[in-house]
């Protein structure tokens, strides 16, 4: 298995954060609080700004991955302009996604933002777009939302492209979506490639109201891969919905913000290696970096557990956010 690019060993407060950049790529998302969060005027120009202003952010706090797609419209393109801008040295791990195309348009009314596709043609014309963009400087490419379905998981002739971009360097992970992530997750540790594991990181969605994928992310982490957590605040949710839930609670009790109990509740899973913020402002990145320093109790843990929904309702609430 090639070497996986995450010193999990650092010494600074934010080792095991890292930012994505979904909310900051593209103008509309469908994190809830996005009309007070990001400017009116949602220009290219503007949404450059903000994400190079919490990239700085992120970086000054010791934050050192950082996440992009090519579904998010912009993004790998902002952070490469960022990494050019700012003469960021190799400490910075660089990770993108194929598998959605951007279809937005740079709209917020778009009928439709991104398609999924995971075919062997999707791979080499979106690989070849990001490298037009990042070059050396991708260090993991994860296939995108993959499901128990993907053609990933069975198709040779596309793991055996992917296995040959791991034999250039570049780490080869996925990303799992949907009620099924856990069922994904193991067929993807199964997957090998002339007896070599292909898949050397596993990102995934778990929070306090979806942990359903946990047990397949504490075996990936077992059998030696990297665990990288996304949507951890499940797109907005848990804040909005805060004001009478145990985290709710918690956070009043404790004088500290839902977002970074929430946050600290996962970086509290002994698996979970990157857990990524995905802030669209500075304020937001700072109150996601104290997460690092949030105690929780067993009590407290027990307590937020508490809030668990199926995976089928929470995924069915998913699908009815708003792009705005």
């Amino acid at each position: 298995m090639p070497p996986v690019p995450f010193d999990l060993h650092a010494a600074t407060p934010a080792t095991r954060i890292g930012l994505g950049l979904a909310a900051l790529g593209r103008p509309a998302y469908i994190t809830l609080g996005r009309e007070s969060d990001l400017p009116a005027d949602r220009t290219v120009e503007a949404m450059e700004t903000r994400s190079h202003e919490v990239l700085d952010a992120a970086y000054a706090h010791g934050v050192r991955y950082f996440d992009v797609a090519r579904s998010y419209g912009r993004s790998e393109e902002f952070l490469a302009e960022w990494l050019r801008s700012r003469s960021r040295s190799d400490d910075v791990v660089i990770g993108s996604k194929w598998g959605y195309t951007y279809t937005g348009e740079w709209r917020t009314d778009a009928k439709v933002h991104e398609v999924k596709d995971h075919s062997r043609a999707t791979f080499e014309r979106q690989l070849a777009e990001t490298r037009r963009l990042l070059g050396s400087r991708l260090d993991l490419y994860q296939v995108h939302s993959v499901t128990p379905g993907s053609p990933v998981l069975t198709d040779r002739a596309l793991q055996d492209e992917l296995a040959g971009l791991a034999a250039e360097g570049v780490t080869i992970g996925l990303s799992t979506s949907g009620p099924e992530q856990a069922a994904a997750i193991r067929s993807a540790l199964s997957v090998e490639v002339e007896g070599i594991p292909l898949f050397s990181s596993v990102q995934a969605t778990y929070n306090l109201l979806e942990p359903s994928a946990g047990p397949a992310l504490a075996e990936a982490h077992d059998a030696g891969r990297t665990v990288i957590v996304k949507e951890a605040l499940a797109n907005g949710r848990l804040a909005q919905e805060a004001a009478h839930s145990p985290l709710g609670h918690l956070a009043r009790e404790t004088g500290t913000t839902t977002d970074a109990l929430a946050l600290a509740a996962v970086l509290h899973q002994p698996w979970a290696g990157i857990v990524l913020s995905g802030a669209a402002t500075t304020g937001q990145l700072n109150d996601n970096i104290s997460a690092s320093g949030a105690h929780l109790t067993p009590g407290d843990v027990e307590a937020l557990s508490s809030m668990a929904e199926t995976a089928t309702a929470y995924w069915q609430h998913r699908a009815t956010l708003p792009w705005t």
